[in-house]
């Protein structure tokens, strides 16, 4: 009997190595759900929303380096499959997604649930297309694949649930992929170019990405050779801070003084394996260096001296060699010193613990990084967790951590922790969330359970949007439906069926997480944050300054006197850093 198209869909996906298929069963899915059910070597995890399966997907795949995979049903379940595959676009995570539909000869009669794929997920992937015949979909499936895995991408095809159930035929085109290991090097003319212009400079910084992965020893000897403090980027910092004598911390939004100075005091900027969007955090008065793997990247954040493509682990290795080293160290000493004052600052913030129902985030954080395993993933949530997490978690060189870094989108970490959970089931997986995102995600706790992942979901409930209440009062705009009115998260998660802790007393924060971390199964804690907790940027400009000022004047006259005291007494410690 020959195959069906499903059935040899699955059994290339599991060939290239793709071990699960995130999805929602529904009608024209059913073909695929039934070939996955025949066959034992990739399994089906059935989430509760696609774009959780998106998530997961993209996850997987950027823990793996291999090609995740996720599936939706015609119109609505493409529809959910978007936000989740945006992200794993933007963050250049391999995902295959499948968008079965309807019949073939129904295409264009507005039919029951049709939806236009290709205009649908044509600005969230490299490959889009539909196929119509069994000769199109092996070639299809093939250039799907193949472009995922080269291009670190989104890839969609559109299978009718006809086609799905119609019996295959032999191709005369290879139908397996073929992974590259391309290592990329700029022109030795181009090398010598860069190493005559940090030759003839003495104040230089390092600017790190993720981009860095893999290069960690290569960045540590050109930062010694060149006497050059180390700042980083978010998504760089657990590849770059661990065992780094060098490193000064990040900047941006989420930054510190000390990168942010570090770089703006310099003479000439390397930026290595990073796009850094924020341009207004970085100098535009100095020469500036780029080198990434994506040449289309180089120049558009930045006014550059040099732009270079290359990886960055070869491009230094090769680059080192041409370097005179510096013995001026004066440039650097200053920035590392000025680093150990912004972690002292950092510290004491972790002192104070908050008081009941109003628990500082900062010393949240901070308990979980000494309580996570060496090797944890964390999945942070977009919002004020990414700024907690940002400053308190520390790399180890085994840790890494997950986040819609690039997209920004909300709720995200539970999804991403389902991904990483399902792909390292060996490892520590803890979801940092807030309040706001998890409400949008709440329905895949279950899948959480379903599939017994020990998962650790720390909610930190500030009951708001904080990050929003933030920009509003930068702008001198007083905030509004910023607050969040929250179900009991712990008892939500019990009547799931996995174990739920409330903390609103600060003293209970450690034993209680302790505890947690102990079980042998998923876990949720939900902790009360003081609302009120600010997250200053690395250089507060004075604008900033007069839009906050305005924003707490606004809400006195209207009444809201007892919220403007609060946010004093939570933040004083930054109010008396910037005055």
């Amino acid at each position: 009997m020959a195959k069906k198209i499903a059935d040899q869909l699955i059994e290339t996906l599991a060939a290239t190595g793709i071990e699960r298929i995130y999805a929602v069963t529904g009608d024209s899915l059913n073909e695929v759900n039934e070939a996955v059910r025949k066959n034992d070597k990739i399994k089906w995890i059935h989430v509760r929303h696609e774009e959780t399966g998106a998530y997961a997907a993209g996850a997987e795949a950027q823990l793996t380096g291999r090609p995740g995979c996720c599936a939706g049903s015609s119109g609505p379940g493409h529809v959910h499959l978007i936000n989740g595959l945006y992200d794993a676009q933007r963050s250049g995570a391999p995902v295959i997604a499948i968008a079965s539909t309807i019949p073939t000869n129904e295409f264009g009669t507005e039919y029951f649930q049709e939806t236009n794929t290709i205009k649908l997920f044509n600005d969230c992937s490299y490959y889009n297309e539909v196929a119509t015949t069994p000769k199109q979909f092996p070639r299809m499936l093939q250039s799907a694949i193949q472009t995922a895995i080269t291009r670190k991408g989104v890839s969609v095809i559109g299978l009718p649930g006809d086609l799905a159930k119609a019996s295959s035929v032999s191709v005369d085109s290879s139908t397996h992929a073929y992974p590259t290991k391309s290592e990329i090097c700029p022109a030795e003319e181009d090398l010598a170019q860069l190493a005559d212009l940090l030759n003839k400079h003495e104040k230089i910084t390092l600017f790190c990405g993720i981009g860095c992965r893999g290069a960690h020893e290569e960045v540590i000897a050109l930062s010694e050779k060149l006497n050059a403090p180390v700042a980083y980027t978010f998504k760089g910092k657990m590849d770059v801070q661990y065992e780094n004598p060098y490193e000064v911390g990040m900047t941006g939004l989420l930054g510190m003084p000390s990168g942010y100075y570090s770089m703006h005091e310099a003479e000439v900027l390397v930026m290595l394996g990073t796009d850094f969007p924020y341009s207004a955090f970085l100098p535009d008065d100095i020469k500036i260096v780029q080198i990434d793997i994506k040449p289309e990247r180089l120049g558009r954040r930045a006014k550059l001296a040099i732009g270079l493509c290359g990886d960055v682990k070869m491009t230094i290795q090769a680059l080192l060699r041409m370097l005179n080293p510096k013995t001026n160290d004066s440039f650097l000493v200053k920035q590392l010193k000025r680093y150990e004052g912004v972690k002292k600052d950092l510290a004491a913030y972790t002192k104070d613990k908050g008081e009941i129902n109003k628990i500082h985030p900062e010393y949240v954080m901070s308990e979980i990084d000494k309580l996570a395993s060496d090797d944890a993933i964390f999945t942070v949530d977009t919002g004020m967790t990414c700024v907690w997490g940002a400053r308190y978690l520390q790399a180890t060189g085994k840790r890494h951590m997950l986040g819609s870094f690039n997209h920004g989108s909300m709720a995200n970490a539970l999804p991403q922790a389902i991904g990483a959970a399902l792909a390292c089931p060996e490892r520590q997986v803890i979801a940092l969330c807030g309040d706001g995102g998890l409400s949008m995600t709440l329905g895949d706790l279950q899948t959480v359970v379903q599939y017994k992942l020990p998962i650790k979901i720390i909610v930190f409930n500030n009951r708001s949007l904080g990050m929003v209440k933030l920009e509003m009062e930068v702008d001198g705009l007083p905030d509004w439906q910023t607050d969040m009115l929250n179900p009991n998260f712990a008892q939500v998660a019990e009547a799931m069926g996995m174990t739920g802790f409330n903390v609103s007393d600060p003293e209970e924060v450690l034993t209680t997480l302790y505890n947690a971390f102990e079980i042998d199964g998923p876990v949720l804690i939900n902790i009360m944050t003081d609302p009120n907790a600010l997250a200053m940027p690395p250089k507060i400009e004075l604008g900033q300054m007069v839009g906050f000022a305005q924003s707490m004047y606004k809400l006195l006259i209207n009444g809201r006197t007892q919220e403007v005291i609060d946010t004093i007494n939570s933040n004083y410690k930054h109010i008396r850093e910037v005055f």
